[in-house]
């Protein structure tokens, strides 16, 4: 007797002998094959994950806590502040103020955005690339941008100077985009988007109206290196006539309409900038620390070795490129590199340029970080000089040592104390982990001055880490700076205020400053009324005490 007979199904041929592993290998090669397809998308991606990655490591410092406090005050609070102060910011701390309504606040979010910022700047500078020199060219440049010290650094930084890089390349790629289209007399649209984009660009930061301003000069460097062209065509003997120009009158007459009408209307905008040019008295005049600014820490973190590397191949870049479109019969190739080295330069030179001669005629308008909106270009410029090696092979060996160079920036912007040595963090995390062993005391505090900031107390730490003193009573403060419009808090005198606010409370703590303490004075007043110091801590230049009442 037979078994019965198992029913079975057919499987076609084609499906059969399809293995998992082959289709993984698919979806993987078809990943790649996106990746190097649009590499805007992928560079940009990119960027983004290296600079949010630990951007919530290093502690807060103060322009950061400037953000925080700003972009958490209600709408009226930040109108009456951006008339006293920082309506320089205005725009950047409205939309954090928006931000923070969506995602709440903490060090992460506060950082997020600039790293947002960057993958999308990465992507554009790409874009830029492709479009005047070609996709290696994109593609390099891209890469070079996002291992830029100064790239690395905005993008943990709780202030605008990611997204001033996003809108200074954004703004180049569509004034190119408006100069091309206008050869085809369709490029109102353009010129107009142009425009406005100046006009958002330069409410975001004044600065970058010096971007307009290298465009200018980009735009009459290529006239006139036209018009050279032209003329040695005419007389050669060759009778070779170049293609038809890139940059016209009626081309120059379009530009000047869309950044005239910006001029315009952002010019009640800068006079109220400009009033409040007492906030940057900061800023030093020339002196000998000044060229060291411009060659290393403007755009490359202050390391010598990677600054004199980057300027070397600048420099290698710029001029094999320019002296390559003097030949008498230059190729294609070098004619595009040339217009490469129009584009990005004046947008390298200028804005530096521009703020230094003001600093040295008693304006002090400059300061590394105001030199952003040139990053961009200092990467095409690098990228210029680095698609000089052929073949491709030896190129990506290049730009792997570049990457290996990078590392050290890039570990230690991600360090705890990598803004302005601050080390709020860390006090914030003394104060918490001491008052969880107490969860029932009834506490206050008093804050003192802010090292290098004696006008400002370090309630700005409460500012940047709350959680630590949730639940603490301020016993010192007199005014209110949301409800005054300035940025910080001001105490009031400590032996009339303390005393008053002390009520059952049994532990007062004290922060501060190493500079300029108050401490001595804070503790002749509580111990009238029975406090004495039981532990003291020191972390960086924050000194904090805890004083218990007897």
């Amino acid at each position: 007797m037979s078994s019965p007979r198992t029913g079975s199904i057919g499987v076609p041929h084609a499906v059969r002998h399809v293995p998992v592993r082959a289709g993984l290998r698919g979806a993987v090669s078809a990943a790649a094959t996106t990746a190097v397809r649009t590499p805007e998308l992928t560079i940009g991606a990119l960027g983004v994950v290296i600079a949010a990655a630990f951007s919530w490591v290093p502690s807060l410092w103060y322009d950061e806590a400037a953000t925080v406090t700003s972009a958490q005050r209600s709408w009226p609070q930040l109108w009456a502040e951006l008339h006293t102060v920082d309506a320089v910011h205005g725009l950047y701390y409205a939309l954090i103020h928006v931000w923070f309504w969506l995602v709440g606040y903490t060090p992460f979010t506060l950082r997020l955005p600039s790293a947002l910022a960057v993958g999308v700047a990465a992507a554009l500078v790409v874009a830029l690339g492709r479009r005047i020199g070609g996709k290696r060219l994109g593609i390099t440049a891209g890469i070079v941008f996002l291992l830029l010290p100064r790239v690395q650094w905005a993008g943990t930084e709780g202030r605008p100077y990611a997204t001033i890089t996003t809108l200074s390349v954004c703004l180049t790629l569509v004034g190119l985009t408006a100069l091309r289209r206008s050869r085809r007399g369709r490029a109102t649209g353009w010129w107009v988007a142009y425009g406005v984009l100046a006009v958002v660009a330069v409410a975001f930061n004044v600065y970058l109206s010096l971007a307009v301003v290298a465009h200018a000069v980009a735009l009459a460097w290529t006239l006139l290196a036209e018009r050279h062209d032209l003329r040695l065509a005419t007389f050669s003997r060759t009778g070779r006539m170049p293609g038809a120009p890139l940059v016209t009158r009626r081309f120059l007459v379009r530009w000047v309409a869309a950044a005239a009408t910006a001029a315009v209307v952002v010019t009640p905008f800068v006079l109220v900038v400009s009033s409040q040019a007492k906030q940057i008295g900061w800023i030093k005049g020339i002196g000998t620390g000044t060229f060291r600014q411009v060659f290393s820490t403007a755009w490359f973190g202050a390391s010598g070795p990677y600054a004199a590397m980057a300027w070397t191949l600048m420099a290698i870049g710029v001029a094999t490129a320019l002296v390559h479109a003097r030949r008498q019969a230059p190729s294609a190739r070098a004619l595009v590199r040339a217009q490469a080295v129009r584009v990005a330069l004046p947008l390298v030179v200028v804005p530096t340029t521009v703020l230094l001669l003001a600093t040295a005629l008693g304006e002090r308008l400059y300061s590394p970080k105001y030199a952003s909106l040139s990053l961009p270009f200092v990467a095409v410029l690098i990228a210029l000089a680095l698609t000089l090696i052929r073949p491709k092979a030896l190129l990506a060996v290049a730009v792997a040592a570049l990457v290996v160079l990078s590392v050290p920036t890039a570990v230690v912007v991600k360090g705890p104390e990598a803004k302005s040595d601050s080390t709020w963090a860390q006090a914030a995390s003394i104060i918490s982990t001491e008052r969880a062993a107490r969860p029932s005391a009834n506490e206050g505090v008093v804050f003192g001055s802010v090292y290098r900031h004696p006008t400002t107390t370090a309630e700005i730490i409460k500012v940047s880490y709350p959680e630590a003193f949730a639940g603490l009573t301020d016993l010192a403060v007199g005014a209110n700076g949301a409800d005054q419009g300035v940025l910080w808090n001001r105490n009031a005198d400590l032996a009339s205020t303390v005393p008053a606010r002390l009520g059952d409370i049994d532990t007062v703590w004290y922060v501060g400053g190493t500079s300029r303490t108050i401490r001595p004075e804070l503790k002749a007043v509580l111990a009238e009324r029975g406090f004495r110091p039981v532990h003291n801590w020191q972390t960086g230049k924050v000194i904090m005490t805890e004083f218990v009442r007897s």
